[in-house]
């Protein structure tokens, strides 16, 4: 999971983010959201494509919803599905998390499956649309995940804002007391 170290006066101090987000957080329905409906468009290419018969490797010009596909492709598609649909239930930090792995993985991918298309390598029988696919998967992906997480104006009131600001916190509470 994500941990972050702050630097006070008095040393260095690790924070686990998982205890920053309360479950009932808003935030934690926009990481929810992201991992279910990618997790169920891939699904879906993925059952639609295994529907075909057609052969694991093949790399023979099978499409599904308008993306070329083979056997493989549609199983690793199905898998991911699933993940994001665990990070979707899961939900927090943990959706987050995945959903800008996964983002990120997505975008390494259509960059290596760049430098295959149209050679003997290409075993998921990309085809630039996939390529395309696979960008657009990968930035929404880390856009859900990094939202509220991931800015240079964060408000005050964010759990993560507060994670990486400690002192203003503690200076909160001590002006709360000393009222």
């Amino acid at each position: 999971m994500a941990s972050h170290v702050t630097h006070s006066g008095t040393g260095r101090k690790k924070i686990d983010f998982d205890e920053a987000l309360p479950v009932d957080h808003r935030l934690n329905r926009v990481y929810r959201i992201g991992a279910g409906l990618m997790g169920l468009f891939l699904l879906a290419f993925g059952i639609l494509g295994l529907t075909d018969n057609i052969g694991f490797f093949d790399t023979g010009g099978n499409t599904a919803i308008g993306l070329n596909t083979n056997g493989a492709l549609s199983v690793l598609s199905i898998c991911v599905g699933l993940l994001l649909f665990v990070g979707m239930v899961i939900g927090g930090n943990f959706a987050s998390t995945l959903n800008m792995v996964l983002g990120v993985l997505f975008i390494l991918n259509g960059f290596l499956f760049l430098g295959l298309l149209d050679t003997d390598s290409d075993f998921l029988a990309f085809k630039i649309q996939n390529v395309l696919f696979s960008f657009v998967v990968g930035l929404v992906l880390m856009v859900f995940g990094m939202y509220g997480r991931v800015s240079t104006n964060l408000p005050h009131d964010n759990p993560y804002w507060r994670a990486r600001h400690p002192e203003a916190e503690q200076r909160a509470e001590s002006e709360a007391q000393g009222r």
